[in-house]
C-alpha cells in the first residue's frame, strides 16, 4: 500500500479528525503517523496514511466530500529513506523574546551547512512577571557525516547571541 501524505485545513470545530478518519476507514485505509493543532482558529493537520493502491482515486474522490467542511490535498509520499547509520541527530532548542526573523536566521545557517530540518515546533507564550512574548522552538535536524559539528554550533551560537535567545543544542 503506498503512503499518501494529506494536509488538512478547516474551521476548528468538534468532528474534523472523526470526519477525515471516516474516509479514511471507508477506504482500507490506515492512519499512521499526524501531526495536528488549532492554530489561529483554524484546525490544521498533515496525516501520512496508507492506502489500497486500487482504492486510491476513490479515496482522494472521498476526500472532496469533506469541502466546506474540511478542505483536503492528497499527494503520493515517497517510500522513506533508509537512515543513514552514521548520521546523529542535533537537537536545537530555542527560548527569547518573541521577535521576527528568528525562524528565518536558524533556518538558513542550518541549510548553508546542508542540513535538512526533519521535524520543528514553534509557539509563542506570555512571559511570566516580565510581560510581552516568548518564543520557543524545537529544531530537530539529522546530520550527516561529515558536517563539521564545531562550525554548526558556533554558527548557531552566534545567531542566539545576535538575537538575544537561550539556545540548547544536544548531539545524539
Amino acid at each position: 500500500m503506498p503512503h499518501l501524505v494529506l494536509t488538512a485545513i478547516g474551521d476548528d470545530r468538534a468532528g474534523l479528525v472523526s470526519a477525515l478518519a471516516d474516509v479514511v476507514a471507508s477506504h482500507d485505509g490506515n492512519w499512521e503517523e499526524s501531526q495536528l493543532a488549532e492554530l489561529a482558529g483554524k484546525f490544521a493537520g498533515i496525516v501520512v496514511v496508507r492506502i489500497p493502491a486500487d482504492r486510491i482515486d476513490e479515496f482522494i474522490s472521498a476526500t472532496r466530500t469533506l469541502d466546506g467542511f474540511l478542505d483536503v490535498s492528497v499527494y503520493v509520499g515517497n517510500a522513506p529513506d533508509a537512515a543513514d547509520p552514521d548520521a546523529t541527530r542535533l537537537t536545537v532548542a530555542v527560548l527569547g523574546n518573541d521577535h521576527p526573523g528568528i525562524v528565518h536566521e536558524l533556518s538558513a545557517a542550518l541549510s548553508a551547512h546542508g542540513l535538512s530540518i526533519e521535524r520543528m515546533t514553534t509557539n509563542t507564550r506570555e512571559a511570566p512577571m516580565a510581560g510581552g512574548l516568548l518564543f520557543e522552538a524545537t529544531i530537530e535536524v539529522r546530520v550527516p557525516p561529515p558536517t563539521d559539528f564545531a562550525a554548526v554550533r558556533a554558527e548557531l551560537e552566534r545567531i542566539a547571541a545576535d538575537l538575544y535567545v537561550d539556545l540548547g543544542i544536544d548531539q545524539t
